[in-house]
């Protein structure tokens, strides 16, 4: 039993900077219940959700590439004929013919990918604490540690955990107040061990991955366990390690296995755990923990958010969340924006695999949707935050799934399109696959390549690197070239379309039927017409290409504008199809406004005004990483306000279909989706910033909650670090690092005085802002007001150098 709440005021959080302390801790007043109130730690390797149990400690504990199967693709051979048989039939507007001929000849062959699995479990089982008071159980996000704290006999215990970037080890140092108090039992446990075997003071699960769609699971990893102890006994065999009377111990843990890349499982499971565990234990806990934190730090301290904070902030985290939407409590916002950059330094490192549909936790053999890399919308949510939070090497996995999907992605393209380049569906895994996942009705989405390619090309134009950019052009390239061979001449307007796609995982009405499947959804046309922007614009920048990129010009000329239905809506489909009851999750027809950069409001003030009713239409409300994405085009929207009412819908007690925050701060599909925690990161460095659309544009969308605060560190397009203050909306410090040199172009809303400052005239002579200049758009007839009111707004030019840094206020 537990008895007794933490109290702040005990633990002595009664001054300001005890609260400041508190600024970046998720903190409870008791063990976790289930998985969604554990905490996560990770170091883009190894994960572990600590559940903080007094008698029985769990870790649950993951390997990035542990997944089920082996190396595979699964590519339709025979789908080519059918391919072209709903192409036709597209054409021929007959789409219930379509959709069945789809269904009945384009889904999966017995693969839908593989799943992510869990390693398994560490558990601690401590006898006789049964009478608990003062408990208080933290995660510190500042640090990358999470703490147990209670008091149990007279004695007060202490558990600390965290896991190594640099030697990828988890730890748990367990102490007392007073010696000779630690007793427990160590073990492992995990549903795919083979065998489990015991030495002095270490314990080691051998297992392997599941069998999965006919697919033999062969990635063989080990776990060690070890101990070392300050005073006290240690007793070993294979049922754990059991310590008596200890000072203090701590427990070491590497896992290795034998994947080496997506075709390759040569690797030495056993000596890659082996040689993690003895470069660790050479090293004390202190000494680890210090360098962790140093090595963390080196990332989350280049961004400081502030936000003010209120008493809200004395608060246990699960309270806070059910108190914010009728609470001042804009802390809890900060928080949130920070445990995303959290997770995504802890889930996504240079030499990981990608943060997946869980990011790196999942604590079952078969997770939701599998635990895989869902790519029309979900995985590039991830990374949405990388590069504008400081984050930019995490998109490293990202990039290198891209080039290896870039590779499998060749023989899809041929086999199943009769095409050059490469191309991949809506799914994929740590295999790679590049066919149809999930059936026709969601699968049938051929445009994945071309939303990738989008990341490439931003990583490019936040960081200027060429070289980057040299070596990742092909792969560009090789996408434009898929859809250089597989665009179809549409019969109504001689448009050229992608055919047969869907709008993903949605649906339009023809009669009484749902159908999926399409031919030149907007969001395609949005896709293609981005991608073959970027081509051709990394060829001028590469001096490289220009025939190529000449010929992309005049494709891109061909492809359909984006149309204004007769609801004053930004259609989904090249026909209006749209109804203004839908309230679909996926907003995919608004990619051109978030995440590209083709709606602007300074542009086409029609297209902006048709996109804004269409998120009206689809309201609020939704799973939890459709709201993130809408915090996104809310923002983009220009209106905090509304931006700010979506994250109170997310940060909120998880109700049964309609998303919101568990007590650990994960998102909420439900079931748990991390891309909804990336995805309200972004939303708020796009409340905060914005350099999309030809200029810096400061302070673009701020709610009326955030009357007052700072932020420092936001990056912008072309290498610019932006550090700002502002007070009721009025900018009271602006400082401009410049990495790359050349002209800054800043849009404010008020007046600026400072002679370093010209007004701006003419085009943005920065490369890294050219404007996307896209075909006019069709506006049907409407009985829909499409002018739009904007803020009256300044733009102004800074020349700068390279390395120089600019004090405006």
């Amino acid at each position: 039993m537990i008895a007794g709440l933490f109290c702040a005021v005990a633990w002595g959080q009664n001054n300001q900077s005890a609260l400041r302390d508190l600024r970046y801790r998720l903190w409870y007043t008791r063990p976790a219940t289930n998985w969604n109130e554990a905490l996560p730690i990770g170091n883009g390797f190894i994960g572990g959700m600590v559940f903080g149990g007094v008698q029985q400690e769990r870790i649950q504990l993951n390997e990035s590439t542990i997944w089920g199967g082996a190396p595979n693709n699964n590519i339709d051979s025979a789908a080519k004929p059918h391919i072209e048989e709903v192409r036709v039939l597209l054409a021929q507007k007959k789409y219930l013919e379509a959709q069945a001929a789809a269904n009945k000849y384009l889904g999966p062959k017995g693969n839908s990918g593989m799943p992510y699995q869990l390693a398994g479990n560490l558990y601690i089982n401590f006898p006789g604490q049964t009478d608990v008071s003062n408990y208080y159980r933290n995660l510190d996000i500042e640090h990358a540690t999470a703490t147990v704290r209670y008091s149990s006999g007279g004695v007060q215990y202490k558990r600390e955990y965290f896991t190594s970037f640099k030697e990828h080890v988890l730890l748990v140092r367990l102490s007392a107040d007073k010696p000779g108090m630690i007793n427990c039992k160590v073990r492992l446990q995990s549903p795919l061990v083979q065998e489990i075997s015991a030495a002095n003071q270490e314990i080691v699960l051998s297992g392997k991955s599941s069998d999965h769609e006919n697919q033999k699971g062969q990635v063989r990893f080990n776990m060690i366990a070890r101990v070392k102890n300050h005073g006290g006994t240690i007793q070993t065999d294979t049922s754990g390690m059991t310590i008596a009377h200890a000072d203090t111990a701590t427990i070491y843990l590497s896992i290795g296995t034998n994947f080496i890349n997506y075709h390759n499982l040569s690797g030495n499971a056993p000596g890659r755990a082996r040689n993690d565990m003895q470069a660790a234990c050479t090293k004390s806990f202190n000494t680890l923990r210090q360098s962790n934190i140093r090595f963390y730090q080196s990332y989350f301290n280049r961004i400081k958010l502030d936000l003010g904070m209120t008493n809200a902030i004395k608060l246990p985290t699960d309270v806070r969340i059910q108190n914010f939407a009728g609470n001042n409590d804009a802390q809890l916002a900060e928080l949130y924006f920070q445990f995303g950059r959290y997770l995504l330094i802890c889930s996504s490192q240079p030499g990981s695999q990608p943060a997946n549909l869980q990011g790196i936790w999942n604590g079952e053999l078969k997770g939701p949707w599998d635990s895989k890399y869902t790519v029309n919308i979900n995985s590039e949510m991830n990374y949405w935050p990388a590069e504008a939070t400081q984050l930019s090497e995490l998109g490293t996995p990202l990039f290198n799934l891209i080039k290896d999907v870039s590779v499998t992605g060749k023989a899809t393209a041929r086999q199943m399109y009769g095409a050059r380049g490469w191309m991949l569906h809506h799914n994929t895994d740590i295999w790679r696959i590049t066919g149809i996942v999930d059936g026709a009705f969601w699968g049938l989405w051929p445009t994945a390549n071309a939303w990738l390619c989008q990341h490439l090309w931003e990583h490019y134009l936040f960081t200027g690197d060429k070289k980057f950019l040299k070596q990742y052009y092909p792969v560009m390239r090789g996408a434009a070239t898929y859809f250089v061979d597989v665009l179809q001449k549409e019969p109504d307007h001689g448009w050229l379309v992608v055919s047969p796609s869907v709008s993903p995982e949605h649906e339009y009405i023809t009669g009484s039927h749902e159908v999926s499947v399409a031919a030149g959804t907007t969001m395609d046309n949005q896709l293609v017409y981005g991608l073959f922007t970027d081509v051709i614009y990394a060829a001028a920048d590469l001096n490289t290409d220009k025939i190529f990129a000449d010929s992309l010009k005049a494709l891109r000329e061909k492809l359909p504008p984006m149309q204004v239905g007769r609801y004053g809506q930004l259609q989904e489909w090249l026909d209006d199809l749209d109804r203004p009851t839908d309230n679909h999750r996926h907003v995919s027809h608004l990619y051109g406004l978030f995440p590209g950069n083709q709606i602007s409001p300074f542009i086409h003030p029609e297209l902006f005004a048709a996109a804004k009713n269409s998120l009206v239409y689809r309201g609020d409300v939704s799973t939890g990483w459709s709201m993130a994405w809408k915090i996104n085009l809310w923002a983009r929207l220009l209106d905090g306000n509304h931006a700010y009412k979506l994250i109170k819908d997310q940060i909120k007690p998880v109700m049964t279909g309609s998303g919101g925050t568990y007590p650990n701060l994960f998102d909420a599909h439900p079931p748990f989706q991390i891309d909804g925690n990336f995805g309200c990161t972004s939303g708020i460095t796009e409340m905060l910033m914005q350099s999309h659309d030809a200029a810096i544009y400061l302070l673009p969308a701020m709610p009326d909650d955030w009357d007052k605060g700072s932020v420092n560190g936001l990056m912008a397009r072309g290498g610019f670090k932006i550090d700002l203050a502002w007070s009721g909306r009025h900018l009271t410090k602006l400082v401009i690092h410049s990495a790359l040199g050349g002209n800054c172009r800043l849009r404010v809303n008020e007046l600026l005085n400072n002679r370093m400052l010209k007004k701006a005239n003419g085009v943005n002579s920065n490369r890294f802002y050219r404007i996307t200049d896209i075909a006019q758009p069709i506006i049907k007839k409407n009985d829909k007001d499409l002018n739009v009111k904007l803020p009256k707004s300044y733009l102004y030019d800074l020349p700068t150098l390279a390395g120089k840094t600019y004090r405006i206020i």
